[in-house]
């Protein structure tokens, strides 16, 4: 598909394992919610062009790597009609005033996402992994910007945490999953330490490097959009002195490659042959 407002220099791309199968959990990837976080987008296809082939062998695979592309080119985390694309993936959802995150209306990014999902007709996705970056913008530039857009006089600025860390569903923590990722991320990069109260991004650390939010869904995000059992929101420091661009990206493979192997392992799943076909020769 594409997006209807200039659908020739804004196509929307996915891609869909070769052998796909009934008989293999399905996992999901995307990137690039937020347009101007550069290595959702660039993680995702670094994962494609490294791992996928690999994993495809065990999972059904759908790699979305820039649900948004006006926000990836125009650098931008909102879409062209200003509505933030990871809330809107539940307009229905329940609006709670002072919560951190609440959902928007729906936007195109989204609606051509969930109708793309909706083809596939799959009755349970096994895992979802959803990249992002937290980056000084969010302070300097969009909150400043979401409090204008929404007469929010009231809004304080926030911190930064510095490095990496992932947004658990508090409600299905899946701990041991996300301490694997954790673990195999801070091989790339270091992991964000909560601020003086315990938090980051004034939400509660389940464990090191974790936050909890309420279900993705009820909030609107994309990490929501499945009934995955495992479903995480990664997020990357692209500012950091402590790292660079081909870290961040980095940091998303192993983030993506260790939440398949952990599934892998406590799973016992094994690659599903393909039966092979064989030409008849004309004699």
């Amino acid at each position: 598909g594409a997006l209807p407002h200039d659908g020739s220099r804004y196509p929307l791309y996915a891609v869909k394992s070769r052998d796909w199968d009934v008989n293999k959990p399905t996992a999901l990837v995307t990137g690039g919610v937020h347009g101007y976080e550069t290595s959702g987008v660039q993680g995702a296809l670094l994962f494609l062009q490294t791992a996928g082939a690999a994993y495809s062998a065990v999972f059904n695979l759908l790699v979305v790597p820039c649900v948004s592309p006006w926000g990836y080119e125009t650098v931008q985390r909102w879409n062209a009609q200003a509505v933030d694309p990871n809330r809107s993936f539940n307009p229905d959802g329940e609006v709670v005033a002072g919560r951190s995150f609440n959902p928007e209306a729906a936007t195109e990014e989204s609606s051509a996402l969930l109708a793309l999902l909706a083809t596939l007709e799959v009755e349970q996705w096994t895992c979802h992994v959803d990249l992002h970056e937290t980056t000084d913008s969010d302070e300097s530039e969009f909150r400043p910007a979401k409090a204008a857009r929404d007469g929010d006089t009231d809004a304080k600025a926030g911190e930064i945490p510095d490095g990496f860390y992932l947004v658990a569903d508090s409600t299905n923590p899946q701990a041991a999953w996300h301490a694997a990722i954790i673990e195999a991320v801070r091989k790339v990069t270091h992991i964000a330490p909560p601020d003086a109260d315990g938090n980051i991004i004034n939400e509660p650390v389940l464990q090191e490097g974790v936050i909890g939010i309420p279900p993705p869904k009820a909030l609107g995000l994309c990490a929501g959009m499945t009934n995955a059992p495992y479903a995480t929101t990664t997020e990357v420091y692209p500012d950091s002195p402590q790292a660079d661009g081909a870290q961040c990206n980095a940091a998303q493979v192993a983030a993506i490659s260790t939440a398949l192997d952990f599934i892998i392992a406590e799973r016992k799943l094994q690659p599903v042959l393909q039966p092979v076909s064989v030409a008849k020769a004309e004699l």
